[in-house]
């Protein structure tokens, strides 16, 4: 048995892939917590499968300005991963590492840059981390590329790479928490129809 897109995922395909963004949040909350010398936590994550349009309006729409770190799978398990920071959460990863507050994403400098990307692929580690563990899967990393750019940009390189497979999106709605209040971010995973079978295959969604 096989899915030839990703809405012919059933409620257990869904309920595993939840799985993984459970443990891929709380691995990553952790790192967080370590790379940031500050308390992290987390709230259960949601993973949504919805069309590209409707992602960017839950996002925020097409205009809005956001921080967007772009890492390329490779392995036994191929697609993208595309995580999504919004200025109060790189403004905390700011603080913390004693770079100092911006006003807006067009102050952010070479440093700071950098600081996002890193912060960006240790989360996004946690979660390729999160699928190996489950499925035994060997998964590549590329180098992460960093960006700042309207959502509708952004987005447009999912669309462009995938969209010729599948007009749907698999976002991993995971909220961590600071002092209270939510940073938000999100992740967008984008396996390959062939690497979703896979994996559901490995995760024993297809036996019985």
């Amino acid at each position: 048995m096989k899915i030839n897109s990703y809405q012919e995922m059933n409620g257990f395909a869904l309920d595993m892939l939840r799985e993984i963004g459970s443990i891929g949040t709380g691995n990553a909350a952790t790192a967080l917590s370590n790379t940031l010398s500050a308390k992290i936590a987390m709230s259960l994550p949601e993973v949504k499968i919805m069309e590209y349009n409707p992602v960017i309006e839950f996002l925020g729409g097409p205009e809005k300005i956001v921080a967007a770190v772009l890492v390329h799978m490779t392995g036994e398990f191929s697609g993208i991963m595309l995580y999504l920071l919004d200025l109060d959460f790189v403004n905390i990863v700011f603080e913390r590492l004693s770079l100092g507050k911006i006003e807006g994403f067009e102050d952010i400098d070479e440093l700071r840059a950098s600081a996002i990307a890193e912060v960006s692929n240790i989360i996004i580690s946690s979660y390729a981390n999160a699928v190996s563990q489950l499925s035994n899967i060997s998964i590549n990393l590329s180098v992460p590329a960093m960006t700042i750019n309207m959502l509708g940009g952004i987005m447009s390189v999912p669309m462009i790479e995938y969209g010729y497979v599948t007009d749907k999106i698999m976002i991993v709605d995971g909220k961590f928490i600071y002092n209270g209040g939510e940073m938000t971010s999100n992740l967008i995973m984008l396996p390959d129809i062939k690497s979703l079978n896979f994996l559901l295959n490995k995760l024993g969604v297809f036996n019985g």
